[in-house]
């Protein structure tokens, strides 16, 4: 005999806590930023921390709108975007064009999406669709 799965509706307390919390979540994280500025580093260059959903997303938010303005893109998330694509950071910092492609990455316009795509494990196939320096990348797995 099967069983029905029941869940049990969400109460009005919880819906009413849920959506404070999410209201409250880009003032959270920007205090986290400046008030605990450290901890706030360590989280966004520690691609491997959890964090809870809502959170992380207001974190990818704020980096598209360029904060904090400490971040630089080349030197967490490329190294990581480069191994999608089969690369070592080390091999590819003695070539020339390297500065270019860590400009490029610098002034990335989906900084934000990118973090969270490289803490989510994307595979080289989504990277192709929004990183602008896929094809270089591509170029220089093929050498």
């Amino acid at each position: 005999m099967a069983t029905a799965q029941t869940t049990r509706p969400s109460s009005w307390w919880e819906r009413l806590t849920e959506r404070c919390y999410a209201a409250s979540t880009p003032q959270l994280v920007r205090d986290v930023q400046h008030e605990a500025g450290t901890t706030y580093q360590k989280l966004l260059t520690d691609l491997d921390s959890p964090l809870e959903r809502g959170f992380e997303r207001e974190m990818a938010r704020q980096l598209g709108a360029g904060q904090p303005a400490t971040f630089v893109p080349a030197k967490t998330l490329m190294p990581v975007m480069m191994q999608r694509f089969g690369l070592q950071d080390a091999e590819l910092a003695a070539q020339p064009g390297y500065g270019a492609l860590r400009d490029t990455c610098n002034a990335c316009p989906v900084v934000g999406h990118c973090w969270q795509a490289m803490r989510a494990g994307a595979e080289v196939e989504e990277c192709r669709g929004f990183c602008p320096n896929a094809e270089a990348f591509e170029r220089r797995a093929a050498e």
